[in-house]
C-alpha cells in the first residue's frame, strides 16, 4: 500500500487550515503507539471530522484508515483517492464486509478510524454506539482509544451549514486506551469506550476556547448546554430520518443503473445465426 496519496492529502488539509487560520489543539495523541496496530474510536459532529481524528496520526507518524460511509467514495476523484488512501468503504445493509477489512488492517499493524455513532449526531451529544470499533480492538488485540472531536461543526456539518471564517477553533481530545481481552464482550466493551468519550466530551467542549458571539450562534451547542441545537431525543429522530433518505436515494441509484444496464444490452443487436 502505497501512502504517496495520503501525504498529499495531508498536505493539503494543512494548507486549507492555514488559511483559515484555525486555532486546533489536539491532546493525548501520546496514547497512541508509534507502531501496532490500533483502534481510534470518534464521535462525529462535522464533515472534516476524519481530517482532525487524522492528525493524531500525524503527531505519531501514523496514517489512519477510516472507515467511512460508501457514499463518499462514489465520486470518482473522491473515491479514487480514498482507496488509494487504504480507507474502507462501508455499505449499511452488508456492514461484515467493512468490519473484515478492519480486522485486516488492525492485524496488519495499521491505526483504524471509525465514528461508532455511525452518522453525524444533530444534537451534537452522544448517539448510541455500534459494536464494531470495540470488537476489531478485540478480535485483534489492539488497544482501542477514545477521541472527543468539538468545534468541527461550525466549519462544516449537516442540513448545509458551511462556514467559511477565519480562526474557528477545533479541539481533539484522545483518552487513555482500553485494551480488552480476547474473551470480551464487544458490547460491554462499547459501553465503556461511550462512556469514556462521554467524558472526553464534555472535557472538550469545557475547555473549548470558543463561545457563542450571540443568540443566533447558539447552534453549534447541545440544549443541555444552552444552545439550540435539537435535544437528544428529537436528534436521534432527525438522524434517523436522514438516514433513511440516504439509503432511499441509494436504492434509486442501483435501480436505475440497473434499468440502464438492462436497455444497453437491450440496444446491443443479435449476432447473426452461422
Amino acid at each position: 500500500m502505497t501512502d504517496r496519496t495520503y501525504r498529499l492529502v495531508v498536505r493539503a488539509a494543512l494548507a486549507v487550515f492555514a488559511v483559515l487560520g484555525l486555532r486546533v489543539d489536539v491532546r493525548g495523541s501520546e496514547y497512541l503507539p508509534r507502531e501496532g496496530g490500533a483502534v481510534l474510536a470518534s464521535n462525529h459532529v462535522g464533515f472534516l471530522d476524519f481530517l482532525f481524528v487524522g492528525l493524531i496520526g500525524r503527531r505519531r507518524g501514523r496514517f489512519v484508515r477510516f472507515l467511512a460511509k460508501h457514499g463518499v467514495f462514489t465520486p470518482p476523484v473522491v473515491g479514487r483517492a480514498m482507496r488509494a488512501m487504504g480507507h474502507v468503504a462501508v455499505d449499511r445493509a452488508n456492514g461484515a464486509v467493512a468490519l473484515r477489512h478492519a480486522v485486516a488492517r488492525a492485524r496488519a499493524g495499521e491505526v483504524v478510524g471509525i465514528f461508532p455513532e455511525g452518522t453525524i449526531s444533530r444534537s451534537w451529544e452522544l448517539r448510541p454506539f455500534r459494536p464494531g470499533a470495540a470488537a476489531v480492538a478485540t478480535w485483534c488485540g489492539v488497544p482501542l482509544l477514545p477521541v472527543a472531536v468539538w468545534g468541527s461543526q461550525r466549519i462544516h456539518t449537516v442540513d448545509g451549514r458551511l462556514s467559511l471564517r477565519r480562526g474557528t477553533a477545533v479541539t481533539i481530545l484522545v483518552g487513555e486506551p482500553l485494551r480488552p481481552s480476547p474473551d470480551a464482550d464487544p458490547y460491554a466493551v462499547t459501553e465503556q469506550l461511550r462512556a469514556r468519550v462521554d467524558s472526553l466530551l464534555s472535557e472538550a467542549i469545557d475547555t473549548h476556547p470558543d463561545r457563542p458571539r450571540d443568540e443566533a450562534d447558539r447552534w453549534w451547542l447541545p440544549a443541555s448546554r444552552g444552545g439550540t441545537a435539537p435535544a437528544r431525543d428529537e436528534g436521534l429522530r432527525l438522524d434517523e430520518e436522514a438516514m433513511r433518505r440516504v439509503d432511499l436515494a441509494a436504492e434509486a441509484r442501483i435501480l436505475r443503473s440497473r434499468r440502464g444496464s438492462r436497455v444497453r444490452r437491450s440496444a446491443v443487436p443479435a449476432l447473426p445465426p452461422q
